[in-house]
């Protein structure tokens, strides 16, 4: 019985740490790695949007979290657009029709790129996510006007809580 309540207690200690061994990610703070992402409609540049906040969203189609979370970003993307913040969501798809019917199909208005497939006469680039450290979706990078890194979400946001709306105000 007393082993049982050590390992219990040793497992809700490492469930309450997360995923950092410290207090933040290495990656907050340092200039946003840049990069360029063509897809059939759009080529896009992280540093074309220099001068303005981004909201770096990394989903796809088939990620409930991802899903549940899209309206909230359409919606905070409306409500902050003229304060200069911008959405960029980055879909790691990689059937390109899933993503083209997932937009249509849920009206989603924002600035969307699919990474997926990325290649080059060289070979495969890795995708911009692995860049960033991601290897789940969704997960969400805020970009401040001069290309850092302010803070990073794992997981789905409301992006509509007054704290997260008041933060990206004042950046």
């Amino acid at each position: 019985m007393r082993l049982y309540a050590v390992v219990l207690a040793c497992a809700f200690a490492v469930v309450v740490t997360g995923c950092y061994s410290s207090s933040k990610p290495s990656s907050i703070g340092v200039a946003a790695p840049d990069f360029t992402i063509q897809d059939s409609e759009h080529t896009v540049t992280l540093s074309q949007f220099r001068g303005k906040i981004v909201v770096l969203n990394f989903w796809a189609t088939w990620c409930p979290p991802c899903i549940e979370e899209m309206p909230s970003l359409v919606q905070m993307q409306k409500k902050l657009q003229e304060k200069g913040v911008t959405v960029l969501a980055v879909s790691v798809d990689d059937d390109a029709n899933d993503y083209h019917r997932f937009l249509k199909d849920h009206n989603i208005d924002l600035l969307t790129v699919r990474e997926s497939g990325q290649r080059t006469n060289k070979g495969v680039i890795a995708p911009v996510s692995s860049h960033y450290g991601t290897i789940k979706v969704p997960e969400t990078y805020i970009v401040d006007r001069q290309g850092t890194i302010r803070r990073k979400f794992i997981g789905p946001v409301d992006w509509s809580q007054t704290e997260i709306v008041e933060y990206l105000s004042r950046l």
